[in-house]
């Protein structure tokens, strides 16, 4: 009885939340149109890229459970490797292709010599990968400057495109919305229907009896690893071209995934789709209508899901 009493709670919340958005999406439409409509296409946009970056996460973390606080660092890493190439080789495509390989190199190396002999011991876990986090960004640091750096598309990516109500809008920001669509959908179809995926998250529910079935554990969650931090190199090109590479984006985008990941569910997919683009769409309509306090928004959504439902909006009960 007290469970039917809390879901329905719950649902009224929802119904009362959404009524006061619509209520507030209603009133900012009629007093300034285009400034609506280019925030959500803003929001859209960064949820994007924040579902890039959290998808790998979710992988790593939500998934597997291996709580690797150095994803921000593969995100960063992804981006100055990635620079450097596009930089030397005048191709952006290679860049992007160097900066997931890098990273997905760097995440096969951290599970190998890390995370295999730490399964199941959290606190290590995340000192280890904090430590590491600290080490990396004074190596990038000493590499690659404190300066920004942005890549250049090719310049058929560089034009804009006509929104109704909104006017001209970046053509590649459009871009990296489509990535994340395609790479979300390509991610699900890959855990759900594909028998790796299926042994990958055979494997996270019991370890012992896929081992015992004769498949190599190791192996599966070497590869898993490999594609969640390559997915950080990957969005640290494209957030690199959108926007910018610069010291201090990697805790910002650790942030980012962790939030979306609670947000969303742990490992659920689906679930940081959704988490990216409640936390996006927070972010950019905050600064836009209220720049004081638009931080507070984010804190807001993750402490209502805790409260409401504590294994995320579409995570499994345990």
């Amino acid at each position: 009885m007290g469970g039917h009493m809390k879901r329905y709670a719950t649902w009224a919340l929802a119904i009362a939340a959404a009524a006061i958005l619509l209520a507030l999406a209603t009133t900012a439409i009629a007093d300034n149109a285009r400034l609506f409509g280019l925030s959500l296409l803003n929001g859209l946009t960064l949820a994007a890229l924040y579902f890039l970056v959290a998808s790998g996460f979710t992988l790593v973390f939500g998934l597997m459970r291996n709580v690797n606080l150095a994803h921000g660092s593969l995100f960063l890493l992804g981006g100055y490797v990635g620079y450097t190439v596009g930089d030397a080789s005048g191709s952006w495509f290679l860049a992007l292709a160097a900066g997931f390989l890098a990273t997905a190199l760097a995440g096969l190396l951290l599970q190998l010599l890390v995370f295999q002999y730490m399964e199941g011991q959290d606190l290590r876990q995340t000192l280890v990968t904090l430590g590491l986090s600290i080490v990396l960004a004074d190596v990038f640091l000493w590499i690659w400057g404190g300066e920004a750096y942005q890549f250049d598309p090719p310049g058929w990516l560089m034009g804009t495109v006509g929104v109704p109500g909104v006017g001209k809008y970046s053509g590649f920001r459009l871009v990296v919305l489509l990535s994340a669509v395609v790479i979300g959908l390509a991610l699900w179809l890959f855990l759900n229907r594909t028998r790796i995926g299926m042994m990958i998250r055979a494997g996270v529910d019991n370890k012992r009896m896929l081992s015992a079935s004769g498949v190599n554990v190791q192996k599966v969650f070497a590869i898993t690893f490999a594609v969640g931090a390559g997915l950080a190199g990957f969005a640290g090109v494209m957030g690199g071209t959108a926007l910018s590479i610069a010291p201090g984006e990697d805790v910002r985008y650790l942030l980012a995934s962790l939030i979306v990941v609670i947000v969303g569910g742990m490992g659920s997919i689906a679930g940081a789709a959704v988490g990216a683009l409640l936390i996006g769409l927070a972010e950019t309509f905050g600064l836009a209508y209220a720049p004081t306090y638009g931080v507070v928004f984010t804190f807001l959504i993750m402490v209502a899901v805790l409260a409401f439902r504590p294994q995320g909006l579409m995570g499994r009960r345990t």
